[in-house]
């Protein structure tokens, strides 16, 4: 599937852009998808000679700003108010960034109607990316998913225009918004691992053998379906072990039940945090299981094809989007069980077409060079059509030199 998207006419070029990503954590990327996605980003324009500010939480207010690979990090205090802290950091942080920007760039919808202040009333571009089906994460309560499903409607008419990164959620906006604002699509990317035949993974801190084994990385939520993965290799019956990454702890009954089902056939090693340590784990796989049911394109299938792993992925718009027919799908155990026999099966030569094709993938339509070209042709093109885009920039520290 194509990576283009329709660009306003008669983009400005050459000129630098003043642009914030506001709602991360911050950025170098320590945690979350929306984290490395902001670094990989914002990076990439500083390197092309647009002025990037990252905005970033804080303990504490007052913190001066700093710099990470030419990015200006801007420091805003997060409010310790249990489940509404989120949201009003997000809009702390779009009252800072309220002068001195020729875009404004929103990951995810929690403030998506804060962001109609900063585009109607303060004139400012302001665009909001919906990361998948937030409000349908079983992780959210009743009132909590009301909040983003009406979120979600708001985004539709609060910001300039909505991004999705998968082309399945922009469709999905577009039918159920018509009259919204522009939905564009544009990837989230991955990056190739270097040469990931030429030497044996490190697999000794879990005890583990190269091409010996069955991974999952995923948060233990039922929209991710950890369990039925479980089940399902529990099923299949064949001589590779599971191995889940993931931080399940005896803390719901959902992941009670997982734990129940630990053994030497199935072994939750935790959260794996280090990126060379994960990327080892997911080189040395003999199969990669992805159950993500919810999100647009997710940062965990595109790493796994991109080192090569063969991919049974549970079958959904966004995840056939992305793997394509590199992988196979599953929605029932039974399924899942006929799917990993089904790659245990599968002679050399086979299994090195589809790690072929699955790099392949990732190096056309994912490589985060490229997702870079589309958004800075957008933002060109959007602020070609604004009058405040004229190349001056004052308040909020925007004017600030790097050291």
């Amino acid at each position: 599937m194509s990576l283009n998207v329709s660009l306003p006419a008669n983009p400005v070029q050459g000129r630098a852009l003043k642009l914030a990503l506001l709602g991360t954590r911050g950025i170098p990327a320590g945690y979350g998808g929306f984290e490395t996605f902001a670094q990989q980003l914002a990076v990439r324009l500083a390197r092309r000679g647009h002025q990037v500010t990252v905005y970033a939480e804080a303990d504490r207010a007052g913190l001066p700003d700093s710099w990470y690979e030419g990015v200006r990090i801007r420091h805003i205090q997060r409010p310790r108010w249990g489940a509404t802290s989120v949201i009003a950091y997000d809009c702390g942080c779009l009252r800072d960034a309220r002068r001195g920007y020729d875009l404004l760039y929103m990951l995810g919808y929690g403030a998506a109607w804060a962001c109609w202040w900063n585009r109607k009333i303060l004139g400012q571009k302001v665009w909001l990316n919906v990361d998948g089906l937030e409000w349908a994460r079983s992780k959210w309560g009743r009132v909590a998913r009301g909040y983003l499903r009406a979120m979600e409607w708001v985004s539709s008419w609060a910001p300039t225009r909505v991004l999705a990164d998968a082309q399945a959620i922009a469709d999905r906006y577009r039918a159920l918004y018509p009259r919204g604002v522009p939905c564009s699509f544009i990837a989230y990317g991955a990056d190739l691992p270097a040469a990931p035949s030429q030497a044996l993974p490190d697999l000794s801190p879990w005890g583990l053998h190269a091409g010996e084994y069955v991974l999952v990385v995923a948060r233990p939520e039922p929209e991710n379906h950890v369990l039925e993965i479980v089940q399902g290799h529990a099923l299949w019956g064949g001589d590779w072990p599971l191995v889940v990454v993931g931080d399940v702890r005896p803390v719901t009954p959902y992941q009670r039940r997982l734990l129940a089902l630990a053994g030497d056939r199935v072994r939750f090693i935790g959260g794996v945090y280090d990126a060379d340590q994960l990327t080892a784990l997911r080189l040395g796989a003999a199969c990669h299981v992805h159950g993500h049911s919810v999100g647009g394109t997710n940062p965990s299938l595109l790493e796994a094809l991109a080192c090569g792993n063969l991919v049974i992925a549970h079958d959904n718009p966004f995840n056939r989007e992305v793997a394509r027919d590199a992988a196979r799908y599953f929605q029932t155990d039974q399924q899942l069980a006929d799917a990993l026999a089904q790659v245990r099966a599968l002679a050399p030569a086979a299994r090195a077409a589809l790690a072929v094709r699955a790099r392949d993938i990732v190096a056309r339509h994912y490589a985060w060079e490229q997702i870079t070209d589309q958004y800075e042709s957008l933002m060109r093109a959007e602020c070609a059509e604004h009058a405040q885009c004229t190349g001056t920039a004052a308040g909020a520290g925007a004017g600030a030199e790097q050291p």
